[in-house]
């Protein structure tokens, strides 16, 4: 079995009874607490409109927590990058980096984050999306470089920086252009399983090494819900569960405390619905969870689990992650 690293996504949770200021406080606290742990990153994804997820202003949090935190990486996953203009997000990154050398990642998206009519409000055009995303990763990168310094745009701070660019998919689309790229890439399993198997088959076959990466490097987002017990494990992962009927039923409210029947919640039809969509959810105690990242490291080979643990209770939250922690190492050492 391949070794792997782990890392942490956060979407910075709102929950039901907290404020935002709890909110980033946790981000904090968790990023701090992984950091001990050694894991590798801490990536905060960009969403917009919505009352469960507070992490819209992606790069102020990102210095947040890069200021709190001393060695564990911190970045992006993703910036929406159509929703921006790729000098601003030049300019952001470079700052973020000149601030924290060595310590800042940048993971693009192409889908808007949100709903539709949001998504019109920041300005995007949805008609050249497929055409805009590629040509702005090349802006980046163009912004980055130390050959831009005699162009009449220029990226200051960014300009000469080596800020890593990491590519993010949830179909095979994006696939297809990390491998042409030659840039690492982060598939979104945790809310889209469908076309992840295919689209780590596409990365890896047609993967063209480039000055950035030589060989193809993997990272599945994936839950992660581990407790002292299976049966608390399955307790806390409703938080989970019940956020992702309000993703059906287009109910933003922020996230719920556990409960102890999910069937008095779920129809028969969300029910299927939500667990296809959390088909990789790793759900148990330590051995349990140790199995799960077992069977799918066996089967998928990746260079790197991101883990996104929506949990109510932050002390619990913490926890899993250490639990994980301990399942992953325990795989290491067999």
């Amino acid at each position: 079995m391949k070794n792997f690293n782990i890392s942490v996504l956060d979407l910075a949770p709102v929950k039901q009874g907290k404020t935002i200021h709890d909110t980033f406080q946790d981000s904090l606290s968790l990023a701090n607490f992984a950091e001990n742990l050694d894991y590798k990153r801490f990536w905060l994804a960009e969403h917009h409109n919505m009352e469960s997820i507070a992490s819209s202003a992606t790069s102020v949090l990102i210095g947040f927590i890069a200021n709190r935190t001393k060695k564990i990486r911190v970045g992006s996953g993703g910036i929406m990058l159509p929703n921006h203009s790729s000098l601003v997000i030049a300019e952001q990154f470079g700052t973020l980096e000149s601030l924290f050398p060595g310590r800042i990642d940048l993971g693009l998206g192409r889908a808007p984050g949100t709903d539709g009519l949001t998504a019109k409000a920041l300005g995007r055009n949805a008609a050249t999306i497929n055409e805009q995303f590629p040509r702005q990763i090349l802006e980046l990168q163009r912004y980055f470089s130390t050959e831009n310094s005699d162009a009449l745009v220029r990226a200051i701070p960014g300009e000469g920086l080596d800020i890593p660019l990491y590519i993010l998919g949830s179909s095979t689309d994006s696939a297809w252009l990390a491998a042409e790229l030659g840039l690492p890439y982060a598939f979104a399993g945790h809310f889209a399983p469908d076309q992840m198997e295919m689209a780590f088959k596409i990365y890896r076959e047609h993967f063209e090494p480039s000055k950035y990466l030589d060989k193809p490097y993997i990272i599945a987002c994936v839950n992660g819900i581990a407790g002292e017990t299976s049966e608390e494990a399955n307790f806390l992962s409703t938080t989970l569960f019940q956020a992702f009927i309000n993703i059906i039923r287009n109910d933003r409210k922020p996230f719920p405390k556990p409960i102890s029947d999910m069937d008095n919640i779920w129809s028969p039809m969300e029910k299927a619905m939500v667990l296809k969509m959390l088909k990789f959810s790793f759900i148990g105690d330590q051995s349990q969870i140790a199995d799960q990242l077992k069977d799918f490291q066996e089967k998928y080979q990746v260079d790197e689990f991101m883990i996104n643990s929506h949990i109510y209770d932050h002390q619990k939250r913490l926890s899993s992650y250490a639990i994980i922690r301990k399942a992953a190492d325990s795989l290491s050492e067999a």
